[in-house]
């Protein structure tokens, strides 16, 4: 059996509490890190990078500004740097999970992103979330999965998930998915 290490990272302690007791609870070995995640890190590469992405704008423009996704009029994204952050902790073939922003290709800002994303990254999948789970329409987001920029890009798995209630429309999902995973190397 593979060793998996996991470690959290989080500026609020709150949720650092919350996520230590909740591994606690299901016995999760995990190391959790107070601390600003889009600041430089020393950690270890990894497989897999998931994060919930916190939406909103960093502050902080000169640490803002070292990242290609940095926005010249106005604060950056936070979701944005730490997309790219993420990627930097990333092993060659590794992915990443994000849950974002439904517009995060649309939004302002995102022709940085898009650009950074030609440059880095390939995608994997896009799994829009029902709109009805969010309080409303604008704040719906979807599952990005992303992996280092490969020499042979794939076919990304683009998926509109219209209810999570219902039994079928999770079964479809999961067929479809199933389909396409058997056609690439993922």
């Amino acid at each position: 059996a593979k060793k998996v290490d996991y470690l959290g990272i989080e500026v609020d302690d709150l949720l650092i509490d919350l996520a230590a007791s909740m591994a606690d609870v299901i016995g999760l070995q995990a190391g959790f890190v107070q601390g600003d995640a889009v600041r430089p890190q020393m950690l270890k590469e990894s497989d897999v990078v998931i994060s919930d992405l916190p939406v909103g704008y960093y502050p902080d423009d000169a640490i803002a500004s070292r990242y290609q996704v940095a926005s010249s009029q106005e604060h950056t994204y936070a979701h944005h740097l730490l997309m790219e952050q993420g990627f930097k902790y990333l092993k060659s073939n590794g992915y990443a999970i994000f849950l974002a922003p439904s517009d995060l290709l649309t939004s302002p800002q995102s022709d940085s992103l898009k650009g950074w994303l030609k440059d880095e990254v390939s995608l994997a999948a896009i799994i829009a979330l029902p709109e009805d789970i969010f309080s409303t329409a604008s704040q719906a987001k979807s599952i990005f999965v992303l992996q280092k920029k490969r020499d042979k890009e794939i076919e990304p798995f683009v998926y509109p998930l219209t209810s999570l209630q219902d039994p079928s429309v999770l079964l479809t999902f999961k067929e479809n998915f199933q389909n396409w995973s058997k056609g690439t190397e993922i």
